[in-house]
């Protein structure tokens, strides 16, 4: 049976990317210096998880992501501290108003933020 392995995405600073992702629980398991294709590569895991997320650096490559082009979504046990967390280290939550929305009885708990270049990444809560 085939099995979905993992998400490549380019990244325009390679540093900047992992200090972001590792807020949100990844860890840097890996490091390519050189690809086959001479790109510089992060494995970045998350406990719990399988599927792993690749970020790929070439400096000859400019990222620019369309909005709304694509999203990751990680789940958490208790989403409102997280996004207190990341609030805190500055980390813009959207949209507006989250706080409110997640009081609303039976609402979903959900909300997004913005990766360094542009991915947007979703924020869930998974208890």
């Amino acid at each position: 049976m085939p099995k979905f392995l993992h998400t490549r995405i380019r990244v325009n600073n390679l540093e900047r990317s992992i200090a972001f992702y590792e807020q949100l629980g990844f860890q840097c398991t890996r490091r390519v210096p050189r690809s086959p294709a001479g790109n510089e590569l992060a494995i970045l895991e998350m406990a719990g998880s399988e599927h792993y997320l690749e970020l790929c650096y070439s400096p000859n490559y400019k990222v620019a992501v369309p909005e709304d082009l694509m999203h990751t979504a990680i789940g958490y046990p208790n989403l409102i501290a997280k996004c207190d967390e990341l609030e805190k280290k500055g980390v813009a939550i959207w949209p507006d108003g989250w706080r409110e929305k997640f009081s609303q009885p039976g609402a979903t708990k959900m909300a997004f933020i913005t990766d360094p270049d542009g991915y947007e990444v979703e924020l869930l809560e998974r208890t």
